[in-house]
């Protein structure tokens, strides 16, 4: 009897949230705050080191944008960068977008992104500011996506990332893990009001991260992300999602990429939301079709209904797959399952150890900025604030 229960509450639970979801798709929002309408102008940041998997379509992106007024800032922590000259050239190409390349590096706290984006936060000329990775893919209404999940009680808007263009089996399986597993919990969170910001794309007022202190309080925790949901839900307000997230093209990946990168990420929410990291061994497959069959070994039901079990689990992630237009393909199944049993075992070895390497640099989850370090932010702000003056004063 116990286990029929935990299985039938697994399915539904499994069910629930697939169904909840499904709903964005559908959604007509009505406007509920000024800047929904108003379209006021935008400083876009976007970070980028090196060359990754479809680099010049990601940032090219940015620059096909319907919105009346916005500038791109670039930001790129070595002058020797391998991409500086592809971002020159779809600088040059595109000269109706208001642009800029600010090179150098502010070494303040732990996070290389951070670092990197100090000089871009203070140059930036508008007080609405969106930071977006450099592998994030926008489309058109990119920034009116972003608008239209503006409330007045809201504090942020962000995107989960949402894997596409998968090339081979270990793209199918981290494009499994990041859209039906990752974006589909990261959204039924929206959905009931615990929103929370993952870094691909964050749009937020100047304004709100002044008064929490400054840029300097997003190095709180180790992840960006992580501090802006804190600051957020400090001041009394939410983070929100746009409702449909905004594509990552993936290229080819390999298994240990995919296993580094998931790790990172589990050890991150371990540390800053320990509470929301918990129940994770629970979600997903492995635990309920490993009560399935044992239940069909004691003599509980037939294999048959093993089987019906799944069919109706993964029939129904499929479904919501296609409805988002996700990849799917004849391997997007076994994905799924791969991807199920691979989530116990990462949800163990969240729990031990505490460092990763996050491009080349070797980070701990548990590291916060010391108060020496919070000091030097400060002042390399002030440094930047300076040359950010002399940068706007050229510009006009």
């Amino acid at each position: 009897m116990l286990i029929m229960t935990f299985c039938a509450t697994a399915l539904l639970i499994h069910l629930v949230s697939l169904g909840w979801i499904y709903r964005r798709k559908t959604r007509t929002r009505k406007a509920t705050h000024p800047a929904q309408t108003a379209r006021p102008a935008v400083s876009i940041l976007r970070p980028f080191c090196g060359i990754e998997n479809n680099l010049e379509a990601t940032l090219r992106s940015t620059f096909l944008l319907d919105w009346p007024v916005y500038e791109v800032v670039f930001c790129v922590e070595d002058a020797d960068d391998p991409a500086i000259p592809l971002v020159r050239r779809l600088m040059a190409e595109h000269p109706d977008v208001a642009s800029s390349l600010l090179v150098g590096n502010s070494r303040v706290s732990v996070n290389p992104k951070l670092n990197n984006l100090v000089k871009g936060w203070e140059a930036a000329r508008y007080p609405w500011i969106v930071l977006a990775d450099s592998n994030v893919l926008a489309p058109k209404d990119y920034l009116a996506q972003l608008f239209a999940r503006w409330e007045p009680d809201t504090g942020m808007v962000c995107s989960p990332p949402v894997g596409s263009a998968p090339a081979g089996f270990a793209a199918e399986v981290e494009a499994a893990w990041l859209n039906s597993f990752q974006a589909r919990w990261q959204m039924l969170a929206d959905e009931i009001g615990f929103g929370f910001a993952q870094g691909k794309t964050m749009l937020f007022h100047r304004g709100l991260i002044d008064r929490a202190g400054g840029f300097a309080r997003l190095a709180d925790e180790v992840a960006e992300d992580a501090a802006s949901t804190k600051i957020v839900r400090e001041a009394g307000l939410s983070v929100r999602l746009v409702d449909i997230p905004f594509p990552q093209p993936l290229g080819r990946r390999t298994w240990q990429g995919i296993w580094r990168r998931q790790l990172r990420w589990a050890r991150l929410r371990r540390v800053s939301f320990p509470l929301f990291f918990l129940p994770e061994i629970l979600v997903g497959g492995a635990f309920p079709f490993a009560a399935a069959i044992a239940g069909s070994v004691a003599g509980l039901w037939s294999p048959a209904a093993v089987l019906a079990y799944g069919a109706l689990w993964y029939g129904c992630e499929l479904l919501v797959i296609r409805a988002f237009c996700w990849p799917l393909g004849r391997d997007t199944p076994l994905a799924l399952v791969l991807r199920d049993l691979a989530l116990p075992v990462l949800w163990v070895s969240a729990w031990f150890g505490n460092g990763f390497v996050w491009r080349g640099h070797s980070m701990a989850v548990q590291q916060h900025l010391s108060p020496r370090n919070a000091y030097r932010l400060r002042h390399a702000i002030d440094r930047t604030k300076a040359k950010a003056r002399a940068f706007r004063s050229a510009w006009h």
